[in-house]
């Protein structure tokens, strides 16, 4: 399986992990949750004026969020032996530092967690009602495991 990822930068805070970083948790859900196909991902690291204008835009929420995912969907004619595109994931850099702090994580464990959150959502899970929660937790849970990150629920999975 060959993942890439192309990871952009639109700030420069200190706290925001590395393209390496970002590109291993990003490999790792993807290796984990859709092994055995190629694909691409590409991440924007943004600030919270972006990630506003996004979430207004597409989300019709007037506020910044930590991330935002944005499958890329089907694309007709796509050679076979292609890298799958599976979308575009967001993250705010400001929002991701605050919550660390705001929930007493380690940030590089917050970080981890959203990106592999983002990601999770290229492929289709969602936490829209308790089932699909649960299923989308307990694969974060694991992925994060992985990569040595601490289930950032507590003991269980529970409600987003």
């Amino acid at each position: 399986m060959t993942v890439r990822v192309d990871v952009q930068f639109a700030v420069e805070e200190e706290s925001v992990a590395g393209k390496e970083e970002i590109s291993l948790w990003v490999a790792r859900a993807l290796t984990t949750a859709y092994p055995g196909s190629d694909a691409e991902v590409s991440v924007r690291v943004v600030d919270a004026a972006e990630m506003q204008r996004l979430n207004k835009e597409f989300r019709e929420q007037d506020k910044s969020t930590n991330v935002l995912s944005f499958p890329a969907g089907e694309i007709v004619g796509l050679p076979g032996d292609a890298d799958v595109p599976l979308g575009d994931i967001v993250v705010c850099s400001s929002v991701i530092s605050a919550e660390a702090g705001q929930q007493g994580k380690p940030l590089v464990s917050h970080w981890a967690h959203m990106i592999v959150h983002g990601t999770l959502h290229l492929l289709g899970y969602d936490h829209v009602d308790d089932s699909d929660a649960m299923a989308m937790e307990a694969m974060e849970i694991r992925v994060l495991g992985d990569i040595g990150v601490a289930n950032p629920y507590g003991e269980s999975p529970q409600e987003t």
